[in-house]
């Protein structure tokens, strides 16, 4: 397969540009513990809960499409030389697979923390086949299992556990961070759950792909997407439009929601023709080059949630 030769190939150069010193010089990393995540959720739940104990690094670049990532030379290595590699696992992640087959390291998968779902193809949603041209073989699973808060404590339970194993010594240290940080998701859970108690609606409309079927689950949310959350950014169909906007004017619902990086063409569609408002849900995927620099959180992205969240629901 062209991936898996892909991945073989930089493996080779990265194993020897490290023979040949290419590697970044030993010293520069004075914390105890060395994270390599690969999207933004691992990257920010690594920083809450290794703090200043950790080195964490993020291989997706801010702003990139995960799924159509591709590591470099330089990203192999600093896998083969971290104490911890914590990724999403699954499809869009295929090349961990060939990377690990080929030099294995300790590893940590946020889709193995949780209860995966499988891709759900819902009534008037785009269909996957249609645009890759043939039926997919086998279930194909949700991979955005960061997206409810309760899963996110799932997940940092299990990283803790990992670095306690690691690194005995950091685990009063990994627990605290863990406590504290269990606290404001509890936070966050629970406005999200009031939020939907005191809605005069429990359906949500995403003129766009649907990457938070997670959170929705939880929550006990009705709703209706043009497209799945694993999707390829493609022009939908016109049925598929007509149909969110009947759905919107049947609901009466007040706003649509778009995902970030989306060119909210769609969005704009919908609103146009019903007079709705566009809201942002932040599925925390991955955050732009300026948030990052800022030091932007999974938290305050999924407090904007919540904000947009009481203004769809009415």
């Amino acid at each position: 397969m062209k991936k898996s030769m892909m991945a073989f190939l930089l493996l080779c150069l990265a194993l020897s540009l490290a023979a040949c010193g290419g590697n970044e010089p030993a010293g520069e990393n004075s914390a105890p513990v060395s994270i390599v995540t690969t999207v933004f959720p691992a990257y920010d739940f690594a920083r809450q809960i290794a703090g200043e104990r950790a080195e964490v690094t993020l291989l997706v670049p801010p702003g990139a499409e995960s799924h159509s990532f591709e590591p470099t030379a330089r990203d192999m290595i600093r896998v083969q030389e971290c104490t911890l590699f914590f990724c999403n696992g699954g499809e869009s992640e295929a090349w961990v697979e060939d990377l690990l087959a080929q030099q294995p390291v300790e590893t940590l998968r946020m889709l193995d923390c949780v209860e995966a779902l499988e891709e759900e193809e819902k009534e008037g949603m785009q269909e996957l086949h249609e645009e890759h041209g043939e039926e997919e073989e086998g279930p194909e699973y949700d991979e955005h299992v960061w997206t409810s808060p309760v899963n996110a404590q799932r997940i940092c339970e299990a990283l803790c556990d990992r670095l306690c194993a690691l690194d005995p010594e950091g685990e009063s240290l990994y627990r605290a961070n863990l406590e504290r940080y269990r606290e404001d998701l509890q936070l966050l859970d629970a406005a999200f759950r009031k939020t939907v108690d005191e809605g005069a609606h429990r359906t949500v409309v995403f003129a766009d792909r649907f990457p938070v079927r997670y959170f929705v689950e939880e929550y006990g949310l009705e709703y209706f997407a043009a497209f799945p959350g694993c999707a390829d950014d493609t022009e939908p169909a016109a049925r598929t439009v007509a149909f969110l906007i009947d759905r919107v004017r049947q609901e009466k619902l007040p706003a649509v929601f778009y995902i970030e990086f989306s060119n909210e063409k769609m969005a704009d569609v919908v609103c146009e023709d019903t007079g709705c408002r566009k809201l942002l849900f932040h599925s925390c995927h991955n955050v732009s080059a300026a948030d990052l620099e800022n030091g932007v959180t999974y938290l305050q992205l999924m407090w904007g949630n919540v904000s947009a969240l009481k203004e769809a629901l009415g």
